[in-house]
């Protein structure tokens, strides 16, 4: 009887970190496979092109599977965090918040980004013909950023009540910058800063999820 009682209390832990495993991974997954297309890809400028952007062309595939995989695990993640911060305070909406941006990043792949500023290799410079997919792409995208920075408040929240104060500090640094980040790219028109000040906050929040699943995990 003991031993099933050991038995049945290890399934769930062990499910919850592989979860939260899902998460520590996300990041770095879709950070190192964006990064390794924006220095292969021609014509592509990380000053100059958001990584939206390589999800068209010939390679746009490797984008749109980049979006796919990387939306599934934080969607696993964001089951893992539930198990792991209920009960208790954020432990309903962190997760769902989590999980929305991962389902936008689903929605990212469907509505691919319009072509625009020279790329892909052979697109004319400028910003391009807006198209149905694009409107949507930025739409689903910026639900889905805020959704995340949201996600970050929550979370401080409830590592503030904990007594983490360090962690809290952390999180909402991360939001803020984030969502400064977006701000910056959906009103900066293109220029250098934006974009730069865009994969910024990109790595940070991505940073931010790995620690945090990890975190968690233990």
């Amino acid at each position: 009887m003991t031993r099933q009682l050991a038995h049945s209390s290890a399934r769930p832990l062990s499910a919850q970190r592989l979860l939260l495993g899902c998460g520590v991974v996300a990041g770095p997954f879709y950070v190192i496979v964006a990064l390794a297309q924006a220095f292969t890809r021609q014509g592509f400028d990380l000053a100059r092109h958001p990584w939206s952007f390589l999800a068209n062309g010939e390679l746009g595939w490797i984008q749109t599977a980049n979006f796919v995989l990387t939306a599934l695990a934080t969607i696993a993640a964001a089951v893992g965090l539930r198990r792991a911060l209920a009960p208790g305070r954020g432990a309903r909406w962190a997760p769902i918040l989590v999980g929305a941006f991962g389902a936008s990043m689903i929605g990212a792949a469907i509505f691919p980004a319009d072509p625009a500023m020279g790329f892909p290799a052979g697109t004319p410079e400028g910003p391009g013909v807006v198209t149905l997919s694009g409107i949507l792409h930025l739409a689903v995208g910026g639900v889905g950023f805020l959704c995340l920075v949201a996600g970050c408040y929550v979370i401080a929240s409830r590592q503030a009540r904990d007594g983490r104060t360090g962690w809290a500090l952390y999180s909402r640094v991360t939001g803020t910058l984030f969502l400064g980040s977006f701000v910056g790219i959906a009103s900066g028109g293109g220029v250098t800063w934006a974009n730069l000040l865009f994969v910024a906050g990109i790595v940070a929040i991505w940073s931010w999820l790995s620690l945090l699943s990890l975190d968690l995990s233990r």
